[in-house]
């Protein structure tokens, strides 16, 4: 079976430009994979379970695209099976941009980022637009606990295509959580230190440097 990015991404008009810019012979691996790409291993699933927002491409049937950010807690994008993911829909500005454009065209692709580690994941998907009158066991389970936020729909995606980045131009960046995961043994390590030198103080009568 073909690469499913390669099916889905490699167009007539892609192959052209491949083949003007000089990259068609390498971008041939894509299609002749045996691997299809198409399904979530377990290393896909725990990087998208550890993501707090992804970037989500839709397309209105005026043919104009649309990126939308999606954030939410870590884990608020669920993993329902290695063909099939799933997040609340919070409520926002109530424009509907997206809702509106995957009514129109169920196809989807989502960008999702690891900006500390340079990594970055791309799904290609159907989905499906869930309310809680029709299925309300399926937006329980979309639910985040503690998060204070309305949720008024659910989307489940199912995976056609999955393909990771290269790292380069990712720009390392982060969170206020993660630059506190860095400081915090840092700054215990200072403490302890101040406490020792104290200590010293006491028993030998040192002066204590002054900051």
């Amino acid at each position: 079976m073909p690469n499913a990015f390669a099916t889905i991404s490699f167009t007539e008009s892609v192959k052209a430009a491949q083949t003007r810019y000089g990259s068609r012979e390498n971008n041939l691996r894509f299609e002749i994979s045996d691997d299809p790409r198409n399904q979530l291993g377990e290393f896909e699933a725990e990087f998208i379970k550890a993501r707090d927002s992804f970037y989500m491409a839709t397309t209105s049937e005026n043919g104009w695209p649309y990126v939308q950010h999606r954030g939410g807690p870590a884990g608020f994008i669920k993993v329902l099976d290695s063909r099939t993911i799933g997040f609340a829909d919070f409520k926002g500005n109530r424009q509907y941009l997206s809702v509106g454009n995957l009514n129109a065209n169920t196809r989807t692709s989502l960008i999702l980022m690891d900006y500390p580690n340079r990594r970055r994941l791309k799904l290609w998907g159907t989905t499906r637009i869930i309310h809680e009158e029709d299925k309300p066991e399926l937006i329980t389970h979309l639910e985040v606990a503690g998060y204070r936020a309305r949720v008024e729909r659910g989307i489940v995606i199912q995976i056609e295509a999955i393909e990771w980045n290269c790292s380069q131009h990712i720009t390392p960046r982060y969170s206020e959580a993660e630059v506190d995961n860095v400081l915090q043994p840092l700054l215990e390590e200072n403490k302890q230190l101040r406490e020792q030198l104290l200590i010293l103080q006491e028993n030998h009568h040192f002066d204590a440097p002054k900051d």
